[in-house]
């Protein structure tokens, strides 16, 4: 499964994480975009190792309000919908 999520991150475009925040009805800032893809690239193995070490909250200066609490949403909703597979 590992493997499988590292050639897929590897491959992974910004345009792919914008796609998924429009589907997830987050509408991302281009800077709130370049953040978001370039800390998911940089850490997603840091992630996945420990997922519930990570503090969304210490990121919150990085979106609007709105988009914060939605992405905070989606990640609690992620992480009880996947968590068992990490």
């Amino acid at each position: 499964m590992y493997n499988i999520i590292e050639r897929y991150l590897h491959e992974l475009k910004k345009e792919d994480v914008q796609n998924f925040a429009i589907k997830n009805d987050v509408y991302l800032s281009e800077e709130e975009l370049t953040f978001t893809y370039q800390f998911v690239k940089k850490n997603w193995q840091i992630l996945l190792g420990n997922p519930n070490s990570f503090n969304f909250a210490k990121y919150k200066d990085h979106f609007s309000e709105e988009n914060y609490q939605k992405i905070d949403r989606l990640i609690k909703l992620y992480l009880r919908k996947y968590q068992a597979f990490l």
